[in-house]
């Protein structure tokens, strides 16, 4: 078992939405609560903050754009201007938020929902089509959370969190409709709750795991768990694959709903963790809509 090493103490109180931006040999990630957006350049060590008055859960990239998940709607964002330009309404209702979001292998937009409250069934899964239309994958989603494609693009893996199961889709790239096929993860509650998830180039994939203190590998063919990478901090939200080689999985986690003991003993909660792989990551794809 691998042991993940600290590549930024940003303290978040929810660090979440690791990507890897290539133009800037940079590892990006957020802060939903404080809505401030990181980029920690693997070029000169050098930490670039944007901050926003919402609370900031996705970013796509978008050409030299990026589009962002700010509560409960979508923006095109301009890192160099810093101008903002609102997109689209994903949700009405003022006590739900977007959660995880990503690309589909077309580029199409997949961007889930929740209640404020974690309230039960509040939640859904869209899909953002060409010319930015907004249509309902799945409802009745209390916390949704990670998303990935396998690597011939017809198989879309889906997590709600609570359910601590990862559930395969069978997935057309074409039309991007989705339609249930099998439970391909159980995750035991003895090892956390199942958060955000990517695959690697073998078609396995890791997903973060909040209570579990690390990232596991499973394999979602037949549910198998194959590996752990171990975290100094309990609650870890997602990851994602980048870096120069490509080979490095870039592991975000939480300060939320720990006591003081907890920070005590795991000081660098809701700091970013890197771990050195011997496989790169799947595919990750830009919005192309």
């Amino acid at each position: 078992m691998q042991k993940a090493t600290l590549l930024f103490d940003s303290k978040c109180m929810l660090a979440e939405g690791p990507y890897w931006k290539a133009d800037w040999n940079a590892f990006l990630w957020v802060d939903i609560e404080h809505g401030t957006l990181f980029s920690y350049s693997f070029t000169d060590k050098h930490l670039q903050t944007w901050h926003f008055p919402h609370r900031l859960t996705v970013v796509l990239e978008e050409g030299n754009h990026f589009v962002l998940a700010l509560d409960r709607k979508l923006a095109r964002f301009d890192p160099a201007t810093e101008k903002l330009d609102w997109l689209l309404e994903v949700e009405s209702d003022p006590t739900l938020r977007c959660n995880d979001g990503a690309c589909d292998p077309a580029g199409r937009i997949w961007i889930g929902t929740m209640g404020l409250d974690f309230r039960a069934g509040a939640g859904s899964l869209y899909c953002v089509d060409r010319g930015w239309k907004l249509e309902k994958k799945l409802e009745n989603i209390t916390i949704s959370n990670g998303l990935a494609w396998s690597r011939d693009g017809r198989s879309l893996y889906y997590i709600d969190s609570p359910t601590r199961i990862v559930r395969t889709f069978d997935f057309n790239p074409d039309t991007g409709q989705i339609a249930y096929r099998k439970d391909a993860v159980v995750v035991p509650e003895s090892l956390g709750t199942p958060d955000g998830m990517c695959m690697d180039e073998e078609g396995m994939l890791w997903v973060a795991h909040y209570g579990g203190s690390g990232v596991y590998r499973w394999n979602p063919e037949n549910g198998e768990l194959l590996d752990k990478i171990s975290v100094d901090a309990p609650h870890v939200t997602s990851c994602a694959f980048g870096g120069p080689d490509g080979k490095r999985l870039l592991i975000t986690t939480a300060r939320e709903n720990m006591t003081q003991d907890q920070l005590d003993q795991f000081p660098h909660s809701g700091g970013v963790f890197l771990a050195e792989m011997p496989m790169g990551g799947a595919n990750v794809f830009a919005v192309s809509i």
